[in-house]
C-alpha cells in the first residue's frame, strides 16, 4: 500500500511540475520586477522622457509649439547669466556639503560612540529628528526673526556692546542662505552616517589600541575609511537637495542670489516651459555627473 501510495505521489507531483506550468529562471525574475518596472517607468521615467521632448519644442507668450529645436539648449549653454548661475549653485552645494559633512559626522560619531545605551541613542535621534516634523518653510523661515536688522543676534550683541550697530550681512545674504541650507539638511547627512558608524565592529578599537594608536589615529585609520559608505550616501542627498533648492535662495538672499532651480521657476511663471525643460535637463545632467563622481571615489554597496 505504501509503495502504491508513493508512485501516486510521484504522479501527482510529475503532472504538476509538468513543462506547461514551469517558468524558466529568468522569466520569473522578469516577472518579480513588473510592479517595479511599472512604477518607475510611469512616476520616474515617463516624466523625465517628457522634460526631454519639451525642451526641444518652441513657444512664444501665446502657447507651446511640438517642433525640434535646438534653440532652448543653444540659448541656455550660450549665455553668460546661465553659466554664473550655475557657478553660484555650485558654489552653495560644496559649502553647504562641506559643513553638513563636519557637523554630520562629529553629531554621529558622538551619538554612535558616546552614549553607551541603545535606548538613549535613540532618544537623542529622535530629538534631532523632531524640527523636520514641521515644514523646510516654516523652518527656513524662523530664521528670519533670529538674523534680521532687529532680531535676536543683532539686539544680543547691541546689547551686550560688541557692535554698534546691526550687522546688516546676517540676513539676505549668501550666508543667510548657506546657514538656512545647513539646518535644512543636516538630519540627511547625520542618519546614514550613524547608521555605518553602528555597523562598525567595536573589536577593531581595541585591536588598534593594543597595536599602540591615539584616539586621533584610530580615527583616521579606522572609523574615517568605514565610514565612507554612509557620507557618500549622505552627500548624495545633500547634493541632490541643494542643486534643487530655490525656495530657501530666494527667501533667505532677499532675491540677491540666484540658483539653477530658481531660474526655472522664474521661466515657468513666465510661461517658458521649453526653455525651463531645458535647464532642467542639463540640471539633471550636472547632478548626474556629480553623483557618478561620488560613486567613483566610494563604493556605497557595502551599506546596501
Amino acid at each position: 500500500m505504501a509503495t502504491i501510495a508513493s508512485a501516486e505521489t510521484n504522479e501527482t507531483t510529475e503532472r504538476v511540475r509538468s513543462p506547461g506550468f514551469r517558468l524558466a529562471p529568468w522569466a520569473a525574475s522578469y516577472l518579480q520586477a513588473v510592479p517595479l518596472i511599472l512604477i518607475l517607468g510611469f512616476f520616474f521615467i515617463l516624466p523625465i522622457a517628457m522634460i526631454a521632448v519639451v525642451s526641444f519644442w518652441d513657444y512664444d507668450f501665446a502657447g507651446l509649439y511640438p517642433d525640434f529645436l535646438t534653440m532652448n539648449y543653444t540659448e541656455t549653454l550660450g549665455s553668460w547669466v546661465t553659466w554664473k548661475t550655475y557657478l553660484n549653485t555650485l558654489k552653495f552645494t560644496v559649502i553647504v556639503w562641506a559643513l553638513t559633512v563636519f557637523i554630520g559626522f562629529w553629531v554621529a560619531y558622538f551619538l554612535a560612540f558616546h552614549i553607551r545605551r541603545t535606548s538613549t541613542q535613540m532618544i537623542l535621534f529622535l530629538v534631532c529628528t523632531v524640527p523636520f516634523m514641521t515644514s523646510n518653510i516654516i523652518r527656513m523661515i524662523s530664521w528670519i526673526p533670529v538674523l534680521g536688522r532687529n532680531g535676536l543676534v543683532n539686539s544680543a550683541l547691541i546689547e551686550m556692546g560688541i557692535i554698534p550697530q546691526p550687522i546688516e550681512w546676517l540676513l539676505y545674504s549668501d550666508f543667510a542662505v548657506v546657514l538656512a541650507m545647513v539646518h535644512l539638511y543636516t538630519l540627511f547627512m547625520v542618519t546614514p552616517i550613524f547608521n555605518t558608524l553602528m555597523r562598525i565592529d567595536r573589536s577593531l578599537f581595541e585591536a588598534a589600541r593594543d597595536a599602540g594608536a591615539s584616539g586621533w589615529q584610530i580615527l583616521w585609520n579606522v572609523v574615517i575609511p568605514l565610514a565612507k559608505p554612509g557620507i557618500a550616501i549622505g552627500s548624495i542627498f545633500v547634493v541632490t537637495l541643494v542643486m534643487a533648492d530655490f525656495s530657501t535662495v530666494q527667501v533667505m538672499s532677499g532675491g540677491q542670489s540666484a540658483s539653477v532651480a530658481l531660474m526655472m521657476k522664474n521661466q515657468m511663471s513666465l510661461l517658458q516651459y521649453p526653455a525651463a525643460a531645458a535647464n532642467a535637463v542639463v540640471l539633471l545632467i550636472v547632478v548626474l555627473m556629480m553623483v557618478a563622481a561620488i560613486l567613483r571615489v566610494v563604493d556605497i554597496r557595502k551599506e546596501l
